[in-house]
């Protein structure tokens, strides 16, 4: 565990200290032994008990032993302090190399919170605004159809009105993915025309042709339904920054905040520290062929905007700890506090669908987040306004502003992705003794 020695200050302030720790090799955060007559360290860390902190290693070595994953990186950061920061198991399928706290993780849909707060930027500077409809920036969507069954019968009509940038963000819009399209032929549709980039590349300009002749399969801004809205996003938010979407998340996010090792494909010099899956997870092989990151397909393929990311723990502690303090981060400000507030606020309001399959029962959904819409429904403890996301290679984040709360787990186990990150949930908030919001 590493902590970081700083005075009690507001929420989530002095991470840059804490992240600088944790980057540390492990060598170098030992402690020094106590010299004869100290005080023994208090067993409180930022209302953490630290023996309660000590049972993740525990839970984590059980789950790598029963096969969700080889190995986990965990996180948790309490006002701005890094407290816990730990490897566990091995990093590789054949548990032939340890994990270590600088592994490398796709990230799946965990990059959708970040795309989103680039394109939310985008709105803040009068770029672009929520109720504007996506055609006005890609026109080869602006002739879209909604498919429908009337008494048995399927045909398409007109939209309502048209897809927004809002519904992008929130899931609105009547895009899917392949694999859980309520509509056969939408699924046929995506997976003949390569929508999702998943067989091979295709650029983003054909992509949106070909998407552009695939009926929606909601009435736009009647149901949350998860989909490739963020890639289509991603695709908009490049049009609207003039430049490709990895070097406007760079400039804009991810080099300000010190990512540097996150992006759409990992490098040869990088690739000896990549988490690897189970071999026995039936997941594993097809996802695999889906996510090319060994290639650098920048040039002759779309960058999904909702699934393409590599990253650390502490890479994405930095954006979360950025949004879980109102937008700002060691002195910079990325985004003005009424926007991160607006953005971590349901958006799905007397919608049909919900991202229960995510986040079990209890969440509504923001822009580009899930969040706790009460204390209780949920499944795990949190914070009404608490805001979270996963991915489907088994990573997971929680931003808990309430309890100045970042808790981060990197693991790579596609089947076993709810089943982990609820047990996560449970292990950290059963360490924290005290709360910031009641006794």
């Amino acid at each position: 565990m590493s902590t970081t020695n700083l005075g009690r200050r507001p929420a989530f302030a002095g991470a840059m200290a804490g992240l600088a720790t944790a980057a540390l090799p492990a060598a170098a955060q030992t402690a020094l032994p106590r010299p004869p007559g100290a005080m023994p360290p208090s067993p409180l860390v930022r209302g953490f008990a630290r023996d309660r902190l000590a049972r993740i290693a525990g839970v984590m070595q059980a789950e790598a032993e029963r096969g969700s994953f080889p190995g986990a990186v965990t996180l948790i950061a309490r006002q701005g302090e890094i407290i816990h920061h730990e490897a566990h198991g091995h990093q590789d399928a054949a548990k032939t190399k340890r994990m270590a706290r600088d592994s490398i993780f796709l990230q799946a849909s965990m990059t959708k919170p970040l795309v989103s707060t680039l394109a939310m930027m985008l709105v803040e500077e009068g770029r672009m605004k929520l109720d504007d409809p996506i055609a006005g920036v890609l026109p080869e969507l602006r002739d879209l159809k909604v498919e429908v069954t009337r008494d048995g019968q399927t045909e398409l009509v007109a939209p309502s009105r048209a897809p927004t940038i809002h519904d992008m963000l929130r899931h609105t819009a009547g895009f899917v993915y392949s694999n859980a399209a309520p509509s056969p032929a939408i699924k046929s549709a995506y997976e003949e025309n390569n929508i999702e980039a998943g067989r091979e590349a295709i650029t983003g300009d054909e992509m949106l042709k070909r998407l552009g002749t695939i009926p929606l399969a909601f009435q736009p801004g009647t149901t949350f339904f998860y989909s490739i809205a963020v890639d289509v996003l991603g695709l908009l938010v490049q049009r609207v920054a003039g430049k490709r979407l990895d070097a406007a998340l760079e400039e804009r996010l991810l080099g300000p905040l010190g990512m540097r090792d996150t992006g759409w494909f990992v490098p040869e010099a990088k690739r000896a520290r990549l988490a690897e899956a189970p071999d026995s997870d039936p997941q594993k092989e097809s996802m695999w062929r889906a996510y090319r990151i060994l290639s650098d397909e920048r040039e002759t393929s779309y960058l999904k905007g909702g699934a393409g990311l590599v990253s650390t723990a502490a890479d994405y502690a930095r954006f979360a700890l950025m949004m879980g303090n109102n937008g700002t981060l060691d002195g910079r400000r990325y985004l003005a506090a009424p926007v991160v507030n607006f953005m971590q606020t349901n958006h799905t309001v007397g919608m049909a669908g919900s991202p229960m399959a995510s986040t079990g029962p209890g969440y509504g959904f923001g822009l580009g987040f899930a969040v706790r819409l009460a204390d209780g429904m949920g499944t795990a403890p949190g914070s009404a306004g608490d805001a979270m996301w996963a991915g489907a290679w088994g990573t997971s984040f929680t931003i808990d502003r309430a309890e100045g709360l970042v808790a981060i787990l990197m693991a790579q186990g596609p089947s076993n992705r709810v089943r982990t990150r609820m047990i996560w949930k449970n292990l950290v908030y059963g360490a924290m003794v005290e709360s910031l919001r009641r006794g």
